[in-house]
């Protein structure tokens, strides 16, 4: 038998058939049917290459089919022909093309699919065991044939078919293996190349697809794609664009480049820095190259899943949700499978089928619960079937650790769900789950303003960052969450949704009128009256179904900034209106009530107030502003009734009604004088009544701080004890009673200051620190609550200033502090003419005034303070002999102690002129030793004006001296420069010609000067001496060196430098003497 044998010039295959027969078969043009081309096969005996040349030719036309058809015909003729022992590669070919098969196989097929239903197909799974059977097949016809197991063919399908099964070590090794027999094997480096990629080894990945391209550039599939996605996963977006498109240039019908750059420009159309021209065009591209791709290849479930998004943003629904299933069928990643249920869901979501919705995304946050989008469409999901609890874990799920993810959209619809109420939840867990919505509208507030920050420096921000920082409720939301923590961040949300409100033109009117009430709260009276008319006018423009609601509760809120401004008429007239529209308002009805009231019109105000409960008896904010009515207008008995009535007909638990009966009984007991047993037993009871009444309101609301106050105040006037009407204790254990309750009163002030701002905390705190004579901390109280609360109006708290502070003149004797206590009953008497009792008290502190000027030493008082205080004195006699002349019957003092408080003023009196003449001595004397001190310290501080300008004027003198001298040492160093100067100019002269002459002499004795100088060794270093310095020769002439001896020195004149002036001048200059280096031959001789 002979083998074929290929044609060089054309692609065919020549079969010979027994003798001398040759067939010819045209791999050009192949019959799609193999069934004549397998006769011939057969017949001829062909080798395997054969086999699998012509089914490979098979399968790159697409007869897939029929390739695995050849396949098969030659494994039976192996079979057939003993020669099994070289299928291996058939099978390896019959792998190849179950893989192939499973390439365009659906992973899963759903058996309940609306619009993409899949008949008669088998699933991906069977064909890679189909592929993996053969693999195995061809291992043991290869080890039963004696060749042994492997070869790079069986590693490369081997990997081959481990890769598309997901075991990505195992085709790394076998990748591997083929590797390092043969390192430029390009199927291998691509089966690495995306095993890296799906290790997220990027940089690892680019390498190996680049070499790829190096060895092969037409290599299919193409590395183009490879390198692009490492790329695009490395942020190199450009480049990876480039590559992608190079890749479409290639291979224009490559469907993997066109699905890429579909994506790519569909992402690039979400950016803000392109105009929305640009942006309308990049997503139009974008679509046509996703349906191209899909086009191509319609079992593709990254095509599908892309077009399904573009499908469902149309609102094409049916085929949206065919590309779903789509997606979910083909898919052989997670991501897919994912996005593919998340879609379907979404589909059903969108037409309403909730039930099949839930199905979807419960199988997409079961394969990844940390799926943003899966999480908050289950939670939807599960809100629409009112499973709120179910909600709040599905997206804690997704927002706590292990892998927490960062989804503001979670975080802001996670804040509202906790934010809402949910029947079942006690009133802890709630407080509990509105601090935890703050905390998350935090976080997502803060992400906000991190994408903005990013926006700002050209950054590509979240694109849901915007929609999300628009939404007009959310901020709301806020606000409703704040409004009893923070009024400030309640003020900052509503203006954030104002402001958007504003920006869409249509103005909320309820927002408007929402933030005019945080203002008016705040004491804003000027803005909230300018929101409140500006929510008046909106609300007037809506429809009067929806207007008229509005209009009335936002024209009472105007009507009350009106009256807290002052503006009385105008308020007056603004509640006539809203009674005349809404006659039933009572609300309107007890604020002209108060101002009638305020008017001292209280019979007036006593008639609405019947009205009002004769149309609403059983409002409870209407009976308890009717017991306050009562109180304040004395009417203590009916006021008892009323509240007992609303405790005992309407509602045993109002915390109103509770704390104004305790009050009532406190009051009532406190003011009982009768001295009686059966009295005194009727005010014990009465204090223990009104103990009680504070106790169960607080048991209904914690946090009342009127009745902890009304408890604090029992405390501290131990009412339940002696005070009360129990057991008498000694006089020194009642003092220390007194002192511990006050103390314990106080415990319980501070805590309710924090929370109830009104004056009577302050004034209780203060008579706390009086009884326990804290005089100073009482007077700050006092001051407190008069400035902060009252505008210093309040007669009972300036009394109570001029009592803490007579108290504290009277303990420090201190006659300012005296002063400062008659101001404060001054006050007092200023805004309650008539009230008999300030008069008194007036009178008392001016005789006492005097009474504490007169016991002190002359030292400590002033001849004025003293004088003043008598004329005061005698003003408090005659209001004393004023008072206990007093003709009423009833007097809130006693006659007969003011008529002897009269008689000691005379007595006290009698000794003013003594003082006065001792104040005056005392004063004459003191201002006369202070004349005389004066006069002392006057004459002292002449004496040392003197000294000091004496010692001026001699420092004066030295300076001017030594000027002096600096200046003549000055301009006997310029003189000694320029004489200096001098004699160096006539040295360089005599230098110039001795220099000229020595020339000359050189010159003209020749090599007898060469010899006198090697005779003599002395004559050799004077030589030297007379080159190095020429100098010595012009100091010393022929005259000097015969009348002095040899080693005398002559002194030279020093160069004295412009900047040794200062240094020298003012010192004694050091002589500088200059030796004579140079010796003439006279002293030569003399020294031989």
């Amino acid at each position: 038998m002979e083998d074929a044998t290929y044609a060089a010039s054309t692609r065919s295959i020549d079969i010979e058939l027994g003798g001398q027969e040759v067939i010819t078969i045209d791999l050009d043009n192949l019959d799609p049917n193999p069934e004549d081309v397998l006769d011939l096969l057969k017949e001829g005996q062909c080798k395997v290459s054969v086999w699998t040349k012509l089914a490979g030719e098979y399968w790159r036309r697409g007869y897939l089919a029929a390739a695995e058809k050849i396949a098969h015909s030659a494994i039976e003729s192996l079979q057939a022909n003993g020669t099994t022992a070289s299928s291996p590669p058939i099978y390896a070919l019959l792998a190849n093309i179950q893989i192939a098969h499973a390439q365009k196989a659906p992973k899963v097929v759903l058996s309940d699919a609306r619009e993409d239903k899949l008949t008669g197909v088998r699933p991906k799974e069977e064909y890679y065991r189909e592929a993996a059977q053969y693999l195995n097949s061809g291992e043991r016809a290869a080890a039963e044939g004696g060749e042994g197991v492997g070869g790079t063919l069986a590693f490369l399908t081997r990997g081959i078919q481990q890769l598309a099964t997901r075991s990505m070590d195992d085709a790394m090794r076998s990748f591997e293996g083929v590797l390092a027999e043969k390192p430029t094997n390009v199927v291998a480096l691509l089966g690495k190349a995306r095993i890296l990629y799906a290790r997220r080894s990027y940089p690892q990945a680019l390498k190996l697809f680049q070499q790829v391209l190096q060895l092969n550039p037409q290599c299919i599939p193409d590395p183009r794609i490879g390198i692009g996605l490492c790329l695009w996963a490395m942020d190199y977006k450009s480049k990876a664009k480039a590559a992608w498109q190079r890749s479409l240039e290639v291979n224009p019908s490559d469907w993997p480049a066109q699905l890429l750059l579909g994506l790519e420009s569909i992402n690039a159309s979400k950016t803000d820095n392109l105009s929305e021209q640009d942006r309308a065009q990049a997503f139009l591209v974008g679509t046509k190259f996703i349906e191209k791709a899909f086009n191509a290849n319609q079992k593709s479930a990254a095509a599908a899943n892309a077009l399904c998004e573009l499908f469902l943003r149309k609102g094409s629904y049916k085929r949206a949700l065919k590309l779903a299933e789509r997606t979910i069928q083909f898919a052989d990643t997670l991501t897919l499978l994912t996005e593919g249920n998340l879609r379907a869901a979404r589909v059903l979501h969108a037409e309403g089928s909730l039930k099949e919705a839930t199905k979807y995304y419960t199988v997409a946050t079961d394969g990844q619960p940390k799926h943003v989008l899966g999480a908050i469409g289950m939670a939807q999901m599960q809100i629409q079937n009112d499973e709120m609890a179910a909600a709040i874990h599905t997206l804690d799920l997704l927002l706590q650790p292990p892998n927490p993810q960062r989804s503001v959209e979670a975080m802001v619809m996670l804040a509202s769900l906790r934010a809402h109420p949910r029947p079942g939840v006690s009133s802890s867990d709630v407080a509990q789950e509105k601090a935890k919505a703050r905390e998350l509208f935090d976080r997502a507030s803060k992400a906000l303003e991190h994408e903005d920050s990013l926006a700002s420096n050209g950054q590509i921000a979240h694109h849901a960052a915007g929609y999300i920082n628009d939404d007009l409720d959310m901020h709301v939301e806020i606000a409703r969450l704040w409004q009893e923590e923070s009024l400030e961040r309640t003020t900052r949300a509503l203006k954030d949704a104002l402001r958007l409100s504003e920006a869409s033109e249509r103005v909320d009117p309820r927002l408007l009128n929402n933030l005019g009430a945080l203002q008016h709260t705040e004491g804003n009276l000027a803005e909230a009256r300018a929101s409140y008319e500006d929510a008046l006018t909106k609300a007037a423009s809506l429809g009067p179904d929806i207007g008229e609601g509005m209009s009335t509760s936002i024209l009472y809120n105007l009507a009350r900034v009106y009256e807290d401004s002052g503006d009385v008429a105008v308020a007056k007239e603004a509640y006539d209106k809203l009674l005349a529209r809404h006659p039933e308002y009572v609300d309107a009805k007890v604020r002209q009530a108060q101002m009638l009231a305020n008017l001292n019109q209280s019979n007036e105000a006593h008639d609405l107030l019947k009205q009002a409960m004769a149309s609403q008896n059983g409002n409870l904010n209407l009976r308890a502003f009717y017991t306050y009515f009562l109180i304040q207008s004395n009417f203590p008995k009916p006021a008892k009734d009323f509240v007992f009535a609303t405790l005992k007909d309407h509602d045993k638990h109002d915390v109103y009604s509770l704390c104004a009966a305790g009050w009532i009984q406190y009051h009532q007991s406190r003011e009982s004088r009768d001295p009686s047993p059966k009295a005194l037993e009727e005010r014990r009871r009465g204090f223990q009544r009104s103990a009680e009444f504070y106790d169960k309101a607080l048991q209904l609301d914690p946090l009342c701080a009127v009745a902890a106050q009304g408890l604090a105040i029992v405390t501290a006037e131990d009412a339940l004890g002696s005070f009360g009407g129990g057991p008498n204790t000694s006089s020194a254990d009642d003092a220390q009673k007194r002192m511990r309750n006050a103390r314990d009163a106080l415990d319980i002030f501070a805590k309710i200051r924090e929370s109830l701002p009104d004056g009577s905390v302050y004034l209780n705190m203060g008579h706390c620190y009086y009884a326990r004579d804290e005089f100073d901390r009482a007077i700050e109280s006092y001051e407190t609550a008069s400035v902060r609360f009252y505008s210093g109006h309040n007669v009972s708290v300036l009394l109570c200033l001029c009592r803490s502070w007579y108290a504290k003149a009277s303990k420090d004797q201190s006659f300012v502090a005296m002063s400062t206590a008659l101001k404060y009953a001054q006050k007092a008497l200023h805004l309650q003419p008539s009230d008999k009792a300030i008069l008194y008290n007036i009178a008392m502190v001016q005789q006492k005034a005097a009474e504490l000027l007169f016991g002190l030493s002359p030292s400590k008082r002033t001849l004025k303070d003293l004088e003043w205080a008598i004329l005061q004195a005698g003003h408090a006699q005659r209001l004393f002999a004023s008072l206990a002349a007093d003709p009423s019957s009833v007097v809130p003092y006693s006659r007969d102690i003011a008529d002897q408080r009269r008689k000691y003023g005379e007595s006290m009196l009698r000794r003013g002129d003594e003082h006065l003449a001792t104040q005056k001595e005392f004063e004459v004397e003191a201002r006369a030793k202070l004349d005389a001190a004066r006069q002392r310290r006057q004459s002292e501080k002449e004496r040392q004006e003197a000294l000091e300008r004496e010692k001026v004027e001699e420092l004066r003198r030295q300076a001017g001296k030594l000027a002096e001298e600096r200046r003549k040492a000055r301009e006997q160093a310029l003189e000694w420069t320029r004489d200096a100067q001098m004699e160096s100019d006539e040295e360089r002269e005599r230098k110039s010609k001795r220099a000229a002459k020595k020339v000359k002499v050189e010159g003209e004795s020749g090599d007898e000067g060469a010899e006198a100088k090697k005779k003599k060794r002395g004559g050799g270093k004077l030589k030297k001496a007379i080159d190095q310095d020429g100098d010595n020769e012009q100091l010393f002439s022929d005259e000097d060196v015969d009348s002095k001896p040899a080693k005398k020195r002559v002194p030279k004149k020093r160069v004295i430098r412009d900047d040794d002036d200062q240094d020298n001048v003012g010192g004694p200059r050091k002589k500088q003497y200059k030796s004579k280096e140079i010796i003439s031959d006279t002293d030569d001789e003399d020294m031989s």
